[in-house]
């Protein structure tokens, strides 16, 4: 019996060593319980008492509206349900109706954001009017209700919302969603808040994601400033924008209450969005 040359046995050596690496490159990535954030891809996101902290602080700031307490929800980039959350002392202290609210603005602005284009829920409201080029879009990718309802109603809100782990789907067209692009630039998912005026919860969700430090918005189809030379995914209000322009195409109505726009100078002084460096 021949014994193999030095060189042979480098060559089998690395024809193994390539063919267990393409195995494993084949396999899945190890299994992990279900229920963990891993699992579900919510790494980089933020955990409950993270997100419901956010809320808080971006709740009791000055936003407009009828100063009412919030729902919030986070999904990942794959529409993922990771948390879900209130402001105020209770489930019942806040709209209960807005808990799914919430959670389709998070999945909207998910689904309609890219890497290097961010659509707030508010910029998709006037292309979805009649004639708009978006028309019908409010329809498409309902909500998953045998999700979003399951389980004692006590669970809303909590670590243990039903919705948590599931895609909930949804597509809603007013202010309160946004897209959440991480230090590097990266869309990792999208942020719901819901619960007040529209225009008011644009605001909460705005002051919500620049808490979480998850507002590193490349680009969009927001006001161009020196701070945002390619344009953010800040509301742009109808009639206070020029007309024609890509903020107008774009634009959102000015959430007034009893005729009085008590909103949209807020708007224009939200924390600028962050750049990459």
């Amino acid at each position: 019996m021949s014994i193999p040359s030095n060189a042979a046995v480098l060559c089998i050596g690395l024809t193994l060593g390539l063919a267990a690496a393409t195995a494993s490159a084949a396999d899945p990535e190890p299994a992990e319980p279900q229920g963990t954030a891993a699992w579900h891809g919510c790494i980089g996101l933020p955990g409950h008492d993270q997100l419901e902290d956010a809320l808080d602080f971006a709740r009791a700031q000055s936003n407009g509206g009828f100063n009412l307490d919030m729902w919030a929800t986070v999904v990942n980039r794959d529409g993922v349900v990771c948390e879900v959350a209130f402001s105020g002392p209770n489930r019942g202290s806040q709209w209960p109706g807005s808990r799914v609210i919430s959670a389709q603005k998070a999945n909207t602005a998910n689904a309609f954001s890219l890497p290097g284009l961010a659509l707030s829920t508010a910029n998709l409201y006037a292309a979805v009017q009649p004639g708009g080029t978006l028309y019908g879009l409010q329809h498409s990718n309902p909500v998953d209700t045998g999700v979003a309802y399951q389980g004692p109603a006590s669970n809303f809100g909590q670590a243990n919302d039903p919705m948590v782990n599931h895609r909930i789907g949804g597509v809603n067209v007013f202010g309160g969603g946004l897209g959440l692009y991480n230090s590097k630039g990266v869309l990792v998912g999208g942020v719901g808040v819901s619960g007040d005026t529209s225009c008011a919860d644009h605001n909460i969700a705005w002051r919500t994601r620049h808490q979480l430090n998850l507002d590193f918005v490349p680009a969009g189809v927001g006001h161009r400033s020196a701070a945002t030379p390619n344009g953010d995914d800040n509301i742009n209000y109808k009639g206070l924008v020029v007309d024609p322009s890509l903020a107008n195409d774009f634009s959102h109505p000015i959430c007034k209450i009893a005729g009085v726009d008590g909103v949209s100078g807020i708007s224009a002084t939200l924390p600028p969005v962050q750049k990459v460096h």
